[in-house]
């Protein structure tokens, strides 16, 4: 019987690296420790080196109409965020295909706690901040943050239900979606209709490519950043936009079913069995072409949709949302920071990510379930109901995100009300994480047996 050789480097340094990313509460514990080192960052006696080096200009460009000069920081949202936005994407298309969003009976009680999630903190935010010029910050509270909410959640292992951690997953999605549609609608400038419509037309080409079974995800992977991406960042509106549509046009479906796939790689396993070995480390040619044969076979049984989306994430966990917050959570907690904190902003942003949350996701689903509307996921109740919307106060990323969009063009004013909003969603984020997660843990029986979502 043989075995798999493990060198000191597989047992010290690949295997223990591999085991940490792979845990589902990573991404959040990475996102967590780059926030505080940026608000470290923004209140040290580096500070000033902090803030300039997000004001540093890049520049590119081939001719005069397709000149992209930008600070670091627009860079980064505008560029490194896309890719955040393009797994958001990806996942939202398999949710729809093949997820929970692809059963209408499934499909009702996450879509509807994804509209309240976001239509009462929205409605709470525009409470206190109603006739101000700081009301253009309604959409900030929206999104739930699925990565920090969801790594608290595996943080409770088996407390928790797996269908929890699926609904989760689902409104999350929904909401995020919702918060896309309110960039492209609300937090546009001018729009240049000549570059939208030659980034229309490259997504027109992706559409009809994945329509003609084209699946070869570099052909993709050009078309949406050299082609979508960037017409669509000329032309005025959000690049994030372009990157939502260009992930619903990667191909969803196989080339090969799971039967014809089992079937022709016991073939070859057979195959590759009977072929003669030559006793050196080295394989023969008919063992390196049977190989060949079975990555072939294993590249026509996945998706690219799946294969991008398996292979992004770590990307985009480990380096997208951790750049993006040290270059977005460094609030300054000057002389006049109790005064940040008490302004109409800060509360608007708090109140509605947590009172805002637990009415639109808590309330709305308990009342579909009581008029059995909607089906409560299996195996939860409404303790663990209240203590997801607990959860979904983090609204860490995406309100960062809608902050800068939000504020920005105000000027010397937006710079306060962006400061503002930051200390009301760090607020939001602590006391839902911190509560949801203790609750949670309180109300979650132990089980026996492992969770089926950790298994």
């Amino acid at each position: 019987m043989g075995y798999i050789k493990i060198t000191p480097v597989d047992k010290w340094i690949i295997n223990p690296v591999n085991r940490f990313i792979s845990k589902s509460s990573t991404g959040g514990i990475v996102l967590i420790i780059a926030a505080f080192v940026a608000i470290f960052m923004a209140n040290s006696p580096w500070s000033e080196w902090y803030n300039s080096l997000w004001k540093y200009k890049i520049s590119f460009g081939l001719h005069d109409d397709l000149d992209l000069n930008m600070t670091l920081h627009h860079w980064i949202n505008d560029g490194l965020m896309a890719v955040f936005f393009f797994v958001i994407g990806l996942e939202l298309k398999r949710e729809i295909v093949a997820g929970e969003l692809s059963k209408p009976k499934n499909a009702i009680l996450p879509i509807f706690a994804g509209l309240g999630g976001m239509i009462f903190p929205a409605l709470i935010y525009t409470v206190f901040n109603q006739g101000t010029e700081s009301m253009n910050g309604w959409g900030i509270p929206m999104a739930t943050d699925l990565a920090f909410a969801l790594g608290i959640l595996y943080l409770l292992g088996d407390r928790v239900p797996a269908s929890l951690k699926i609904f989760l997953t689902a409104f999350a999605i929904v909401d995020d979606l919702g918060s896309v549609m309110v960039i492209a609608i609300f937090y546009t400038a001018e729009i240049s209709m000549q570059n939208l419509g030659i980034g229309l037309g490259v997504l027109g080409v992706m559409i009809l490519s994945n329509i003609l079974g084209v699946r070869n995800t570099f052909y993709y992977g050009l078309l949406g950043i050299g082609g979508v991406w960037l017409f669509f960042l000329l032309s005025g509106v959000h690049a994030t936009i372009a990157a939502i549509l260009a992930a619903f046009a990667i191909p969803a479906t196989t080339k090969i079913n799971e039967v014809h796939f089992i079937e022709k790689m016991k073939m070859y396993l057979e195959k590759f069995k009977k072929a003669d070995p030559n006793d050196k480390p080295v394989l023969t040619a008919e063992q390196l072409h049977i190989l060949e044969d079975m990555e072939s076979l294993n590249k026509k049984a996945m998706s690219p949709l799946q294969k991008l989306e398996h292979d992004m994430h770590p990307l985009v966990a480990f380096i997208v949302m951790p750049i993006f917050a040290l270059a977005n959570a460094g609030v300054v907690f000057g002389d006049n920071v109790w005064a940040d904190a008490t302004s109409s902003v800060a509360i608007g942003v708090a109140s509605g990510l947590i009172i805002g949350k637990i009415i639109g996701i808590f309330c709305v689903s308990g009342l579909m379930v009581k008029f059995k509307l909607a089906p409560m996921p299996a195996g939860v109740n409404y303790k663990q109901l209240f203590g997801l919307g607990l959860l979904s106060a983090i609204g860490f990323t995406m309100s960062l995100f809608i902050n800068e969009l939000a504020f920005t063009p105000l000027g010397d004013i937006g710079d306060v009300y962006i400061s503002q909003a930051k200390i009301g969603i760090i607020i939001a984020s602590l006391i839902g994480g911190l509560s949801g997660y203790f609750l949670l843990r309180t109300v979650g029986a132990k089980k026996n047996g492992p969770d089926i979502a950790e298994s």
